[in-house]
């Protein structure tokens, strides 16, 4: 019986290993999926080292929700101990070290914005375990027992390791301990797949050559592409503002997929919708109306949808939230004192206390601190300033 795998191959750039010929075909994650008697285990490890998910963050959960609708389990590890390090892949510096509470804290944040990708209430669909669990209890002999799975030359040949050593930037020696413990995730949770961008393949190879040093089989790992931003040319990240947050406002992410660049048109359909590549309208323009409803959809519903569609025809790609001008703002300036500035509240008392109330948020993202004070124009740009539901304003220069 033949089976159709162009779920599990839509968007996916390597699938290891890959077996080359029928003597090896075990080590085949096709093969494994159709003569397999029982659901894989499916993992995907998350850090969470901010309070905001974006667009690039969604394709491994997408991916992710695909093995569960396929009818496999979805092991969603949240890294709060591996977060208190930080992931040095891609990195040039150290990162700060988080706190425990500042950590669980964005983990929450982090699976708010996941619930429209992922199956949460299917039994056996999904496992979300807390790394901590096993890693919080590692004493030194174990801990040794992994450090001697791994040289110190194989380690330096992970890209952001090779990268500062070579530019005699300083590596600490816990961060050569990361990558040793997302792979430890792998034993713990007994992986049967790994799901992680093109930047993770080390990380997941290691965790293959844990689990063989344990006694299991190991895992397959499974990359995907690194996102292109909205500029089209640099990899979505908030800092280079160039980013769609997953809980930003449906008019906002609907305003912002709408003016996609023509090269990046096939990618995000391939990456964040499940149409068919092959359907697509013929018009460019057709075309990035399609993926702003589709993908405003899927996070907020038809009805946001058709309201942020209609917002955006009725006054233009700009859609109907009302702007401010930051020229208005003399920085540094409190966040309370743009509220009042800008109209939303009458006095900056009223904007500490409504930010101490939980009731503002900036492009999607609460705001808790009501001293939150911001250096220049730079930092707000560009973005929406929300108070409660109804109330919105963009930031312009």
């Amino acid at each position: 019986m033949a089976h159709n795998f162009s779920w599990l191959r839509r968007g996916t750039v390597e699938i290891f290993p890959q077996a080359t010929d029928k003597a090896s075909e075990t080590e085949n994650l096709e093969y494994l999926l159709t003569n397999i008697n029982r659901p894989l285990r499916v993992k995907l490890g998350i850090d969470p080292t901010g309070t905001d998910i974006h667009l690039g963050h969604s394709i491994p959960v997408r991916k992710l929700r695909a093995f569960q609708d396929a009818g496999h389990t979805a092991v969603l590890i949240i890294g709060d101990f591996t977060a208190r390090i930080g992931d040095p892949t891609g990195k040039s510096d150290v990162r700060r070290q988080l706190t425990q509470e500042e950590v669980l804290e964005n983990a929450k944040s982090y699976l708010d914005s996941l619930r429209p990708i992922l199956d949460f209430d299917t039994p056996n669909r999904l496992e979300i375990r807390y790394n901590s669990e096993w890693l919080a209890k590692l004493d030194l002999v174990k801990i040794l027992e992994l450090l001697s799975t791994m040289t110190v030359g194989q380690m330096l040949e992970k890209e952001g390791f090779d990268i500062r050593f070579k530019a005699q930037n300083p590596i600490f020696l816990h961060e050569f301990l990361y990558p040793l413990m997302q792979g430890y995730d792998s034993v713990a949770v007994e992986a049967d797949v790994e799901l992680g961008g093109t930047d993770q393949k080390f990380n997941i190879a290691v965790g293959r050559d844990l689990q063989r040093h344990f006694g299991q089989k190991p895992q397959f790992g499974l990359l995907m592409p690194i996102l292109i931003g909205t500029d089209g040319i640099q990899k979505m990240s908030k800092s280079l503002n160039n980013y769609i947050g997953l809980s930003e406002h449906p008019n906002n992410k609907y305003q912002k997929l709408q003016a996609t660049p023509d090269n990046l048109l096939k990618q995000y359909f391939e990456l964040l919708t499940n149409l068919s590549l092959e359907n697509l309208p013929e018009g460019a323009r057709d075309k990035q109306k399609l993926l702003a409803w589709e993908v405003v959809k899927q996070y907020h519903g038809e009805v946001a949808a058709a309201e942020a569609e209609k917002a955006a025809s009725s006054a233009g790609q700009e859609g109907d939230i009302p702007e401010f001008s930051l020229s208005e703002v003399v920085f540094p300036a409190r966040l309370a004192s743009i509220l009042n500035l800008s109209g939303l509240c009458k006095s900056g008392g009223e904007g500490k206390r409504k930010i101490q109330e939980g009731g503002v948020k900036l492009d999607g993202e609460k705001v808790t601190d009501p001293e939150m004070t911001y250096q220049n124009l730079d930092e707000l740009q560009g973005k929406v300033l929300q108070l409660g539901k109804k109330n919105f304003i963009r930031l312009i220069p």
